[in-house]
């Protein structure tokens, strides 16, 4: 039986008048992909910085190995990996430079840096790369470089704070690739933070998080399963009238979502839209007949979607870039 790696117990982390964490409780088994899935603000970051050392909670506990993150700091940083959201690499130095720092800090034996380093490299398939600069690497260069700088002292566990974000789909793919095989050949613990929904589908199990708050924990398939039946999507050239009519044929509760789309829940979905089709008077122009997915999950717990919130996000953004009119 394997054990839990990470115990948290009602954890929380408080700003002033702002509880960002909120008594979250979770277990992390050894050796599992564990995702830390929601929008941003969510609380994720905060709960990898307490869960990390880098900021002590305002109330509960968390253990790392066996070792208490705030009574037995030195023991946990030895026992963990952190890779961060924004890169933290010399880039003026080489990518050995970079790891050769990183085995001093972390007083790996003289005697096995050299085969540490030459060991995380072809992990990620930087080795003919080791004594270029830094500053020439491309973003998934560097985030590679990243994950083989937090393997150096065999951590049990490797936190990743949304590892991809920022990078293409090809090179989020390759990313991950590097993760997996990680996983496979050291059998080390990895617990991501992400609002990607493909990478949280990779992970063993997923814990939802909103407002602070821990909403949802268990596999993928088990968290879509539990929105239950097939998801039909349409679009018509007037959704409000179609709204109204699908509710009162049907009785269905009918959302439209960020891209503009109606979406409603049935058992037995194909069944459901040949009937569907050949009954209605509605202007359908598009439909399309699918499984659950895990942005199907975050709005059934919370009746909103991921990408409506990182739409959001990204408008915030951009009006603070702006400043006042």
């Amino acid at each position: 039986m394997k054990r839990n790696i990470v115990e948290v117990t009602g954890l929380k982390k408080r700003y002033k008048d702002f509880e960002a964490v909120k008594g979250i409780d979770l277990l992390v088994e050894e050796g599992e992909i564990f995702g830390f899935l929601g929008p941003n603000g969510a609380g994720k970051s905060t709960t990898i910085n307490m869960l990390s050392t880098i900021t002590n909670p305002t109330g509960g506990t968390a253990k790392i190995n066996g070792y208490d993150n705030v009574k037995e700091k030195n023991k946990v940083r030895q026992s963990i990996g952190l890779i961060f959201q924004e890169s933290t690499l010399d880039e003026k130095l080489t990518a050995n430079e970079n790891l050769m720092l990183h085995c001093k800090f972390y007083r790996v034996p003289k005697d096995k840096r050299e085969d540490r380093i030459r060991e995380v490299l072809q992990i990620v398939d930087l080795e003919d790369k080791r004594s270029n600069i830094v500053e020439t690497f491309s973003g998934g260069m560097k985030r590679r470089l990243e994950i083989a700088r937090g393997l150096l002292h065999y951590p049990r566990v490797l936190f990743l704070d949304e590892p991809t974000v920022g990078l293409d789909p090809q090179t989020r793919n390759h990313i991950w690739e590097y993760i997996l095989k990680l996983k496979e050949k050291a059998g080390i613990t990895i617990f991501l933070t992400t609002h990607y929904m493909d990478e949280a589908e990779i992970c063993d199990r997923v814990a939802v998080i909103d407002h602070g708050e821990l909403i949802a924990l268990n596999t993928p398939d088990h968290l879509k399963n539990d929105v239950g039946g097939d998801i039909i999507e349409i679009s018509t050239s007037d959704n409000k009238n179609a709204k109204r009519k699908i509710e009162e044929m049907y009785q269905l509760t009918v959302s439209e979502n960020s891209e503009g789309k109606l979406s409603f829940q049935v058992n037995e979905g194909s069944a459901f839209l040949v009937d569907f089709v050949k009954k209605t008077d509605i202007p359908i122009q598009t439909v399309n007949l699918r499984r659950p997915t895990l942005n199907d999950v975050f709005l059934h717990l919370t009746g909103r979607e991921i990408r409506e919130e990182m739409v959001s996000q990204r408008d915030l953004m951009k009006r603070s870039m702006r400043g006042p009119h």
